[in-house]
């Protein structure tokens, strides 16, 4: 029978890794969801830069990711705007006249800019995850 030796420092620098990605991963987590809002935000304001024909107010700098929440076993971000005339902009409003008629002009629509946003986002999510995953693992 031969004898060898088996080197394992390295195996056991993994096993640190391994044990210190655990214990982190909640705050990695929390920033992955971070920084893949982001992703998603700059999305939306693309779409709404793209879509809007005027500028109407603050409306762009309105644009907001949200804080990042834990539902069950999933964390969550948002992206919203805050701008009160966000809706109008987005599902469409009914154009009124001046005072003592208010008669009704006419129907403006919406540009559905969150709509459009999100199919485009939930084709790009794997890629922004998987960048956004490569720089976590970069760190270790």
């Amino acid at each position: 029978m031969a004898d060898f030796d088996v080197d394992d420092k390295d195996i056991e620098a993994f096993r640190r890794d391994l044990d210190n990605l655990v214990k982190h991963f909640p705050k990695e987590a929390r920033r992955l969801m971070m920084r893949s809002g982001n992703h998603a935000r700059k999305i939306v304001l693309r779409k709404a830069k793209q879509s809007v024909i005027e500028d109407t107010g603050n409306y762009f700098k309105s644009i907001k990711r949200g804080k990042v929440w834990v539902k069950g076993k999933e964390y969550k971000v948002r992206t919203y705007s805050r701008s009160p005339h966000a809706h109008l902009l987005e599902y469409g409003h009914r154009m009124v006249g001046p005072e003592p008629d208010k008669k009704e002009l006419g129907y403006v629509l919406g540009f559905n800019i969150f709509d459009k946003a999100g199919k485009e986002i939930n084709q790009d999510w794997n890629e922004i995850l998987d960048e956004e995953l490569y720089k976590i693992l970069k760190k270790l």
